[in-house]
């Protein structure tokens, strides 16, 4: 079969990735954010991303640029939205595709690298100006985890991996922006048979709320597959 060169007489805009990285430390969720070292923007904060490059997808080149200019790599991320305003970019025509993840701190040691000249996490409530149109992709990343965290376990990707009831209750509370029944709670997050209860409580903290639990993605999975809802 023959092959065919054609040549298009159209605009190519150029495509980037973003990706909005949210942790939970301390009661409080918070955002990964690099600061730019170049222009445009230099010296303002912003997602780590970057441009496509011609023989990768949009998911390889979110997770090449998460490992370029943070160091970050192995962990959940999925596509949140394409943004293609027009004057978004004061570089020319850019589109681009934008990511979240969710990072357990204790585990990842951040490092800025590539274009970054730093990266810091940021509270939530404590978000600095942002370049570009970040500020929009911010709030559509927030509203995309408050809404999936209610009937996906996402929550247990922001945890380490052993945690106590009212560790993960605080986090659903922070994270949603409510207050939720102790004794309900409890009672519905076990109901699920997604934890494993390691008979082992935090020292010094011997009552029953302290009991260490790690989740069990496994029978998540199983679970899944025969239409399981987890729900909070």
């Amino acid at each position: 079969m023959e092959t065919k060169n054609y040549c298009y007489e159209y605009p190519r805009p150029s495509v980037t990735t973003d990706c909005v990285i949210f942790g939970f430390d301390n009661g409080e969720l918070k955002i990964l954010l690099i600061e730019r070292g170049i222009e445009p923007c230099k010296g303002k904060w912003a997602f780590p991303g970057g441009f496509m490059r011609e023989n990768e997808n949009s998911d390889e080149c979110a997770k090449r640029e998460l490992r370029e200019e943070t160091g970050l790599q192995d962990i959940f991320i999925e596509q949140l939205f394409t943004f293609a305003d027009v004057d978004r970019d004061p570089r020319g025509r850019v589109v681009t595709i934008a990511y979240y993840a969710l990072v357990k701190l204790t585990q990842y040691n951040i490092q800025a690298g590539d274009d970054a000249d730093n990266a810091k996490w940021f509270p939530i409530s404590q978000i600095p100006p942002l370049a570009f149109d970040h500020d929009r992709i911010l709030r559509m990343a927030i509203n995309r985890l408050r809404g999936k965290i209610r009937y996906q376990p996402l929550g247990f990707e922001l945890l380490p991996e052993r945690f106590t009831i009212p560790e993960l209750q605080n986090l659903y509370e922070t994270v949603l922006e409510i207050k939720l029944d102790r004794r309900n709670f409890r009672k519905k997050i076990l109901a699920t048979g997604l934890l494993i209860d390691h008979n082992e409580s935090i020292k010094g903290q011997p009552h029953k709320g302290a009991n260490l639990y790690s989740f069990d993605e496994g029978k998540y999975q199983q679970l899944s597959n025969t239409g399981f809802n987890f729900e909070i």
